[in-house]
C-alpha cells in the first residue's frame, strides 16, 4: 500500500529523540576514533622514520593489515573476539562499561591510523631534507626537530588526503550498528520499524551524512587556503 510522505511523523516525539541520540553518538564516535588514530598516526610515522629496520617493517605490517582487512571484520573481531582472549573479570567490567561503544573507538581508530600514518609519510617525502639538516644546526634533537619542523611541514602538505580519510572514518562509524551501538545509522533502522516510514527515516539520515561530510570538506578547504596564504608570505 502506497504511503502519503510524511517527514514530520519521524521528526516529532520519541522518534526524534531517538534520531538526536544518534547523532550525537555518532559524532562521538567520529571524534573519539579520529584523536586515536590521529595520535597513533603521529606516533608510528615518527618511529619508522628513526631508520630502523625491524621498527620498519613492524610498522608496515600494521599498516597492510589494517588497510587490506575491511574495517567491519576488524570491529567483529574486537568485540566478539579480544574479549575471548581476557579473564572472566575483564569481561565482566568490559560488560559494565558500554563494551561496544568502546571496542568501536578502537577498532575504527587502530583502522583509520594507518590510513592517517600512510598520509603523513607521504607528505613528509615531499619535504626537503634540507629542514631537516637545518633543525639539526639549529641544535634541535630528532624528537624535537620532528615535533616543531618537520611534522607540521609534513601535515600541511598531505591535508587534503587527510580530510578525504576524514571523511571516510566519520561514514565508518555507520558500521557500529553491527555490534549494537546506538548511533545514527542503528537509530534510523529502530524507527524505521516503529513507524513503518522507510523513505522518510533513510532520508533523515542521509541527508545528515551528506552534509556533514561536506562540512568536513569545506572545513577541509578552508584549512587549505590557510596555509596555503601562510605560506606565501
Amino acid at each position: 500500500m502506497k504511503q502519503d510522505f510524511d517527514l514530520a511523523a519521524i521528526l516529532q516525539g520519541e522518534y526524534a529523540e531517538l534520531i538526536v541520540k544518534g547523532i550525537e553518538m555518532t559524532l562521538q564516535l567520529a571524534l573519539f576514533a579520529w584523536l586515536l588514530a590521529m595520535v597513533l598516526a603521529l606516533t608510528l610515522v615518527t618511529v619508522r622514520l628513526t631508520g630502523n629496520k625491524l621498527v620498519d617493517r613492524l610498522v608496515a605490517g600494521y599498516v597492510s593489515y589494517h588497510r587490506n582487512v575491511p574495517t567491519l571484520v576488524q570491529l567483529m573481531l574486537w568485540y566478539f573476539g579480544v574479549p575471548t582472549l581476557l579473564n572472566e573479570s575483564t569481561q565482566l567490567w568490559l560488560a559494565n562499561h558500554n563494551t561496544e561503544y568502546l571496542f568501536s573507538v578502537i577498532a575504527l581508530g587502530l583502522c583509520q591510523a594507518a590510513y592517517f600514518c600512510e598520509d603523513i609519510r607521504s607528505g613528509l617525502r615531499a619535504i626537503p631534507a634540507g629542514q631537516t639538516e637545518a633543525s639539526r644546526a639549529l641544535g634541535l634533537g630528532y624528537v624535537r626537530s620532528m615535533r616543531y619542523v618537520i611534522l607540521p611541514q609534513g601535515v600541511r602538505n598531505c591535508l587534503p588526503s587527510l580530510i578525504n580519510h576524514t571523511v571516510l572514518l566519520f561514514k565508518n562509524t555507520s558500521l557500529a550498528m553491527a555490534i549494537g551501538v546506538m548511533e545514527l545509522t542503528y537509530a534510523t533502522r529502530e524507527v524505521e520499524n516503529y513507524t513503518f516510514r522507510t523513505f522518510e527515516s533513510y532520508l533523515v539520515a542521509t541527508v545528515f551524512y551528506l552534509v556533514f561530510s561536506l562540512l568536513l570538506m569545506g572545513v577541509g578547504a578552508l584549512l587549505a587556503r590557510h596555509f596555503s596564504k601562510a605560506m606565501a608570505r
